[in-house]
């Protein structure tokens, strides 16, 4: 049965629940209530094993925080001997507006700590993100306070519907391939 790494990228603890910083999570969350399965605390992550017809999906948020995430995710694709090509890394970011997803087979970290160890630890770019936009409506010198911080009450019905999204392009990616998904997913032109 053939296994894919499904990463949400975020930070453990109350504090961090529901911020833009922790989408990773709240897709992965997500995902998992609605394929059917639980999480449980395994090694250096918060763990979920769902299947898809015949694929097995190895959902991780990480507990390393976000600038240790590749730790988590070398350590779940060697423990599940999943290829890099099968991984997929959910992540925020600021460069996209808020409603706007885009998944790209490979690509630089974009200046995102999670990305940049990720990459430092693999030692390579080329496995498949997708990044959930989060736009970047902050004043200049605010980019921490605004990724750290919830999202506004009129920013909640676009969240649940990207995140909705998401989770369609996960199934999407595991049963119809990259190439297909990335055409629905970065073609999509509803919230932004």
């Amino acid at each position: 049965m053939e296994k894919y790494l499904i990463a949400g990228l975020g930070n453990i603890g109350q504090e961090y629940e529901h911020t833009r910083h922790n989408i990773g999570f709240d897709v992965i969350d997500a995902l998992v209530q609605k394929i059917g399965g639980d999480f449980s605390l395994e090694r250096l992550a918060i763990f979920a094993e769902v299947r898809l017809k015949n694929k097995v999906l190895v959902c991780i948020k990480p507990t390393t925080y976000m600038n240790l995430s590749g730790k988590a995710v070398k350590y779940w694709m060697d423990r599940e001997k999943i290829p890099v090509d099968r991984i997929l890394v959910i992540v925020d970011d600021l460069a996209l507006p808020l409603g706007k997803l885009r998944l790209r087979r490979g690509g630089s970290d974009a200046g995102h700590n999670g990305l940049k160890d990720i990459q430092a630890t693999l030692g390579t770019d080329q496995y498949p993100k997708l990044r959930f936009g989060i736009g970047n409506d902050y004043p200049k010198g605010r980019q921490i306070d605004f990724v750290l911080g919830k999202w506004k009450p009129d920013e909640a019905p676009v969240v649940d519907d990207k995140i909705a999204q998401s989770v369609a392009a996960i199934e999407s990616l595991v049963l119809e391939g990259i190439e297909k998904t990335m055409n629905k997913v970065n073609n999509s032109t509803s919230g932004s």
